[in-house]
Parts: C-alpha cells; sequence; structure tokens
C-alpha cells in the first residue's frame, strides 16, 4: 500500500530534490507538487493526502503557524512536515502544538533525514532534524518557553510591522490599550529584541510579519 505525499516549496531544486530522495522508496507516491500556498490549500482538500510535506516560508503573507492552521481545516487527517531555514526552538514548540509532526531544518541532510522523518511520522510519532532537535532542547530551558505566538500575538505583530501604534492597535483588535502593551512585552521577550524596531525585523525575518503594506 502505498503512502500519498504532497510537496510544496518555493524552489524548484527542493522540490526536485525530494523527488529525486523518493523515487527509489515507491512506497511513497507524490500525488501533487506546488510553489503555492493557495495551490496547496486547495490541493489538500481535493486529494486528502497522507502527509503534507511543506516549507515554513511557502507565502509571505501567510505565517506558517497560519497555514498549518488553513492545512488542518482542509485535510484534517493529513500529517504535516515543515522545512525550515531559521531552526527556533520555539517555533518549533508551537508547531508541533499546532498540529505538526516533523520539522526539518534545511541546513541538515535531507537525503538522511527524509525517510526518517516520513516512517516516523506514519508511526504517528514526532520528528525532529538534528539541529532542529538541539535548537529545540535549548529553547524548553529558557525563561521564554511558555511564551507561545497564538494568534493575537501574530495581528499584534502585523499590525505593528505596518507602522500602527499601540492605540491604533487596540482600536482594531477591540482590546484595551494596556493588553497590547502586555502583549508586545511578551513578543520582546519572545524574539529576543530590546526595541520594537528589532522585534519588527526579527518577526519580518521569521515569517511572522511583512513591512509592505
Amino acid at each position: 500500500m502505498t503512502v500519498s505525499i504532497m510537496l510544496a516549496d518555493e524552489a524548484d531544486l527542493v522540490l526536485k530534490g525530494i523527488q529525486s530522495i523518493l523515487q527509489d522508496y515507491p512506497k511513497f507516491d507524490i500525488i501533487h507538487s506546488t510553489r503555492s500556498a493557495e495551490d496547496l490549500l486547495d490541493a489538500a482538500q481535493h486529494f486528502q493526502p497522507e502527509i503534507i510535506l511543506f516549507n515554513e516560508r511557502l507565502d509571505p503573507l501567510i505565517d506558517v503557524l497560519a497555514l498549518v492552521e488553513r492545512l488542518k481545516q482542509a485535510a484534517p487527517n493529513a500529517r504535516f512536515i515543515v522545512i525550515g531555514g531559521q531552526v527556533d526552538g520555539l517555533l518549533v514548540r508551537d508547531l508541533f502544538a499546532c498540529g505538526v509532526s516533523g520539522y526539518l531544518f534545511s541546513g541538515d541532510d535531507l537525503c538522511n533525514c527524509l525517510i526518517a522523518t516520513l516512517t516516523t511520522v506514519l508511526n504517528n510519532r514526532p520528528y525532529l532534524s538534528p539541529t532542529a532537535n538541539a535548537e529545540y532542547l535549548v529553547a524548553m530551558q529558557s525563561s521564554t518557553r511558555n511564551w507561545k505566538l497564538d494568534s493575537e500575538a501574530r495581528a499584534v505583530l502585523r499590525l505593528m510591522a505596518h507602522g500602527l501604534h499601540v492605540n491604533d492597535i487596540a482600536a482594531q483588535m477591540a482590546v484595551p490599550v494596556r493588553r497590547i502593551y502586555w502583549v508586545r512585552q511578551k513578543l520582546r521577550k519572545r524574539f529576543g529584541a530590546n526595541t520594537n524596531e528589532h522585534l519588527i525585523s526579527m518577526a519580518v525575518t521569521e515569517g511572522f510579519a511583512s513591512t509592505d503594506h
């Protein structure tokens, strides 16, 4: 019996590399590959694959946690494996809490990790590639380990990146101003930022905000 897999990455080279690795394993059947988040969501709903393997920066307008949430709605029985280029142990924690089964750091050797990842998640066990696992363990020892990037925090980040001030953000989100100050302070700790500018820069780097209006 074959296992249906969907691939999504903005780089053709990555897609071809994964396809090349899996061609020697007939058990794994790549039923669709794409470079678009919206196409991935549509195809996931249509094909209902068993595994979806995708890049965390697939779409600059959709942060990876939001994409996972939408994929869970589109294909609730699929297992999700994320490929990331910047390892953040706290983000890995958030992804697993959101329903991701595996995380591969693109700097690790995918040839050695990919089959192990697929096999492990099919057995309903989590998988982290070596670098991702090391960063996750370090993050779990940090003082910020309990602070999660929930939908509220990500909304504040996006609005800050668009130049809105605290009062404007509170009005737009219909919450007290003190709530926005609290979230902003937590976000600074989460990203290790001392200023709003540094916070926004870090959030943009990790794909949770965009300075494009």
